[in-house]
């Protein structure tokens, strides 16, 4: 036997293998609680987009999502929510919660002409959206009252930029 193959004769495989395993199950079980964390609890946004000026930039902004509010549904009139757009499933849109199921909202029909408004009440299991930059916005004005299945949460904080950090305005 060579002086090789007996070094490795003499190494503890069992005990390196061993190590091994236990580091991979320390990895799976770490990205197992990344995963939950951020699909059940929080995750981080990059809004973009004129429809929600001056809450927030037209890009360049990250704001936490609390996902706990969506399932609890702790969302309110004033909130800023993320939800999957109605038009498009693969889209995902930063909107102002105006109306909750049984509120009645009269909204501008054409933001140029305010002599044109029109009132819906909200029907139940859904919410009325729309974004602060109504001349800008498709929101619920264009696609009428959204399904509450479709907010994935509420936008409560922005941590960057760093001179904006701080709560998100909640308007009303």
């Amino acid at each position: 036997m060579s002086g090789f193959a007996r070094r490795l004769a003499g190494l503890p495989w069992r005990q390196i293998a061993g190590e091994a395993f236990d580091r991979t199950l320390l990895a799976a079980q770490a990205f197992c609680a990344v995963h939950v964390v951020h699909t059940h609890v929080f995750s981080l946004a990059y809004p973009q987009g004129p429809s929600m000026l001056p809450a927030l930039n037209l890009m360049g902004d990250v704001a936490v999502i609390d996902r706990l509010s969506a399932r609890y549904r702790w969302v309110a009139p004033g909130d800023v929510v993320l939800l999957t757009s109605p038009e498009d499933p693969r889209k995902k849109i930063a909107k102002r919660v105006l109306g909750m199921e049984g509120d009645a909202v009269t909204y501008l029909v054409d933001p140029e002409n305010i002599d044109t408004s029109k009132t819906v009440v909200v029907p139940q299991g859904h919410i009325w959206v729309q974004g602060d930059n109504t001349f800008a916005s498709t929101d619920s004005r264009t696609f009428g009252p959204v399904p509450y299945g479709l907010v994935e949460g509420k936008m409560s904080y922005r941590i960057w930029p760093l001179k904006k950090f701080g709560l998100i305005d909640p308007k009303m």
